[in-house]
């Protein structure tokens, strides 16, 4: 269960073309995300075992950047172990390079904090409580993040992407192969998605071994539908079962 929570990220499959991507992407206005939240069930077999949420929570400002704040929560365990993790990211609306990202975690009641204040114009990133600073990538992107990123993205079958954004650089590239197009029913409804692999570095969901997955709605809301992955007690399936749009008028600070 424990690495179910260490997430955030990214899509991809098989691939003979690998492309460098480390400039921004033609996005869509962000601010038609805000009030949009994704939730999800959590299973594992047949079981349910908790449930997940994707949440566009509103626009602040940080360093004088206006910035999307996000946020990615996991519930699960049973009477004999239980989690809560949070996930809090913030993006500039400008140049979509992440400002802040705070993770907040309580495990089976062994609760931690990480939270970093990440300076793309200076190029350095700094983590709460340790004095010194490290450097950081070019346009930078935490973990939650990379959910919205991806989604600005244009997937082809058979491709395969490098991302040189990850704001600790050691973990570069994150890589996306795509495998393919696959039509799948979740308690949401039926979608028509792209079918994607994520590699990345270090532990996680996403880490290679784990044949993670994510589905991604093959339409222009390119929607999150579903996240699989395989943990040492088998697969774990984050299944879309209800979806508030956003969209609503959303006024820049």
């Amino acid at each position: 269960m424990k690495r179910l929570l260490y997430a955030a990220v990214t899509l991809c499959a098989l691939s003979s073309v690998t492309r460098a991507q480390d400039g921004v992407p033609s996005a869509p206005d962000p601010t038609q995300w805000v009030g949009e939240r994704l939730e999800y069930d959590a299973k594992f077999g047949f079981i349910n075992i908790g449930s997940a949420a994707l949440i566009v929570v509103g626009i602040d400002t940080i360093r004088d950047a206006p910035s999307l704040h996000i946020r990615f929560v996991i519930d699960g365990g049973n009477f004999l172990y239980r989690l809560h993790n949070e996930w809090d990211s913030w993006i500039g609306l400008h140049d979509f390079a992440s400002r802040r990202f705070i993770q907040n975690h309580d495990e089976g009641g062994r609760r931690y904090r990480n939270a970093y204040e990440i300076f793309p114009d200076s190029g350095y990133y700094r983590r709460e409580g340790v004095d010194t600073i490290a450097p950081t990538s070019v346009q930078p992107l935490d973990d939650a993040a990379f959910f919205y990123f991806v989604r600005t993205v244009e997937l082809e079958p058979g491709e395969r992407y490098e991302f040189n954004r990850y704001f600790k650089p050691d973990r570069n590239p994150v890589i996306l192969e795509v495998i393919g197009r696959d039509t799948i029913d979740v308690p949401a409804g039926t979608f028509n998605c792209i079918v994607v692999r994520p590699i990345i570095k270090g532990g996680g969901i996403f880490r290679e071994g784990a044949e993670g997955r994510l589905w991604i709605s093959d339409d222009d809301r390119r929607i999150v539908v579903q996240i699989k992955s395989k943990f040492f007690f088998g697969h774990l399936t984050f299944r879309l079962r209800k979806l508030e749009p956003g969209g609503a008028p959303t006024e820049v600070p």
